[in-house]
């Protein structure tokens, strides 16, 4: 189940592939700047335990992937609406083409074109990403518990948070187990979400850079300079 769910994902998003590229040339031809402020600031642990996350490619999209047990308390609240999740898969993107069912070319081109309203998609995930996201390239990348922190803390921050300390969801996901909520930033072809993960992994000290992560292809080759590639499995595993 979790699989045929996971493929369909997958596939839907594939079917965008040539825009994403059309996108990824056009990003190359402009200067990006600029990323969003945390808003939460904590003082973070000196402590260097080690953590780990998971960097999910589901075709054009990008997922970050934490174990849920690793979150800090008073952190990401919205965590608690997947108590039977090992692992809560997290991607950031356009309202309307996120939320859509099958590929919509009308929100597609409205989403590269106009900056839009965002919102984040979880998962909870009830086993390890590799075996759950069984079809994609997933990339482990190894943190200190400082690292991890601040993650959480742009994870944390992105959630729109009307006067409330929880955001509710506003519409089921894409998997079992999933919901949309609604999110901080505008989406438009030089910000996507491939761009939303660079910046929180630049902002936890790792050598992304933004500008050439408008594709999933662009962060994934940034991120498999210091990552371990687990899916398909590593011949070193």
């Amino acid at each position: 189940m979790w699989n045929d769910s996971q493929h369909s994902h997958k596939e839907r998003r594939e079917a965008a592939n040539p825009l994403a590229k059309l996108l990824w040339l056009l990003a190359a031809l402009i200067l990006f700047a600029g990323c969003a402020a945390n808003r939460v600031h904590q003082p973070l642990p000196a402590s260097d335990a080690e953590r780990t996350i998971y960097l999910v490619d589901l075709g054009w999209h990008t997922g970050l992937a934490v174990k849920r047990t690793d979150i800090p308390p008073g952190l990401w609240p919205e965590a608690q609406d997947f108590p039977k999740a090992e692992y809560l898969e997290v991607g950031w993107g356009d309202h309307d083409f996120y939320q859509s069912a099958g590929f919509n070319l009308w929100y597609g081109i409205k989403a590269v074109l106009v900056p839009t309203r965002s919102v984040l998609h979880v998962v909870g995930v009830p086993v390890h990403p590799t075996a759950y996201f069984s079809a994609a390239e997933i990339v482990e990348i190894r943190l200190s518990e400082r690292q991890l922190r601040q993650i959480i803390v742009s994870i944390h921050n992105t959630y729109t948070r009307e006067n409330t300390d929880r955001a509710q969801a506003i519409a089921p996901g894409l998997s079992p187990d999933s919901r949309f909520y609604a999110a901080e930033g505008k989406f438009h072809m030089f910000n996507t979400c491939n761009v939303w993960i660079a910046r929180i992994l630049r902002d936890a000290g790792l050598p992304v850079v933004p500008f050439f992560s408008v594709s999933s292809r662009g962060l994934l080759s940034q991120t498999r300079e210091f990552g371990k590639i687990v899916r398909p499995e590593s011949e070193d595993r």
